[in-house]
Protein backbone atom coordinates (compact mmCIF):
# COMPACT_ATOMS: atom_id res chain seq x y z
CA UNK A 1 0.00 0.00 0.00
CA UNK A 2 1.32 3.47 -1.32
CA UNK A 3 1.98 6.36 1.51
CA UNK A 4 -1.24 8.22 0.20
CA UNK A 5 -3.65 5.12 1.14
CA UNK A 6 -2.04 4.52 4.45
CA UNK A 7 -2.33 8.62 5.38
CA UNK A 8 -6.26 8.45 4.01
CA UNK A 9 -7.18 5.14 6.06
CA UNK A 10 -5.48 6.76 9.12
CA UNK A 11 -6.72 10.36 8.16
CA UNK A 12 -10.53 8.31 7.97
CA UNK A 13 -10.64 8.50 11.79
CA UNK A 14 -11.47 11.70 11.75
CA UNK A 15 -14.46 11.37 9.07
CA UNK A 16 -13.02 14.25 6.81
CA UNK A 17 -15.97 15.72 5.17
CA UNK A 18 -12.81 16.84 2.60
CA UNK A 19 -9.16 15.39 2.06
CA UNK A 20 -6.99 16.35 -0.46
CA UNK A 21 -3.31 15.01 -0.13
CA UNK A 22 -0.71 15.72 -2.75
CA UNK A 23 2.36 14.03 -2.84
CA UNK A 24 5.56 17.45 -3.39
CA UNK A 25 8.40 14.63 -3.31
CA UNK A 26 9.51 15.14 -6.63
CA UNK A 27 10.23 18.89 -5.61
CA UNK A 28 12.54 17.67 -2.99
CA UNK A 29 14.43 14.74 -4.54
CA UNK A 30 17.95 16.94 -4.46
CA UNK A 31 17.60 18.11 -0.88
CA UNK A 32 20.36 16.76 1.88
CA UNK A 33 17.99 15.54 4.16
CA UNK A 34 15.30 14.04 1.79
CA UNK A 35 15.06 10.35 1.62
CA UNK A 36 14.32 10.61 -2.16
CA UNK A 37 12.01 7.35 -2.04
CA UNK A 38 9.45 9.54 -3.91
CA UNK A 39 7.14 9.36 -0.59
CA UNK A 40 9.20 11.51 1.75
CA UNK A 41 7.14 15.35 1.30
CA UNK A 42 3.22 15.64 1.20
CA UNK A 43 0.39 18.05 1.76
CA UNK A 44 -2.93 17.58 2.87
CA UNK A 45 -5.56 19.27 3.10
CA UNK A 46 -8.35 18.38 5.52
CA UNK A 47 -11.69 19.73 6.83
CA UNK A 48 -13.33 17.30 9.68
CA UNK A 49 -15.92 18.56 12.00
CA UNK A 50 -14.76 15.88 14.30
CA UNK A 51 -11.52 18.44 14.71
CA UNK A 52 -13.37 21.68 13.60
CA UNK A 53 -13.82 22.95 17.15
CA UNK A 54 -10.51 22.64 18.45
CA UNK A 55 -7.75 25.55 17.54
CA UNK A 56 -5.40 25.31 15.18
CA UNK A 57 -2.60 23.88 16.85
CA UNK A 58 -4.51 21.01 18.57
CA UNK A 59 -6.00 19.96 14.91
CA UNK A 60 -2.20 20.14 13.87
CA UNK A 61 -1.26 17.71 16.45
CA UNK A 62 -4.09 15.51 16.28
CA UNK A 63 -3.22 14.92 12.73
CA UNK A 64 0.45 14.48 12.92
CA UNK A 65 -0.59 12.49 16.10
CA UNK A 66 -2.56 9.96 13.67
CA UNK A 67 0.46 10.20 11.33
CA UNK A 68 3.19 9.00 13.51
CA UNK A 69 4.47 5.98 12.18
CA UNK A 70 4.32 7.37 8.70
CA UNK A 71 7.41 9.54 9.97
CA UNK A 72 9.33 6.77 11.11
CA UNK A 73 8.72 4.98 8.12
CA UNK A 74 10.10 7.57 5.51
CA UNK A 75 7.74 10.48 5.77
CA UNK A 76 9.75 13.66 5.97
CA UNK A 77 7.97 16.66 5.50
CA UNK A 78 4.01 17.16 6.01
CA UNK A 79 2.63 20.36 5.37
CA UNK A 80 -1.14 20.61 6.77
CA UNK A 81 -3.38 23.49 5.63
CA UNK A 82 -6.83 23.10 7.56
CA UNK A 83 -9.88 24.11 4.90
CA UNK A 84 -12.68 26.08 6.31
CA UNK A 85 -16.08 24.43 5.34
Amino acid sequence: MNRIKRIERKLSALKPQYLEIINNSSLHNNHNASPNNGESHFTIKIFADSIASEGLIKQHKIINNLLKEEFTTGLHALSIIINKN
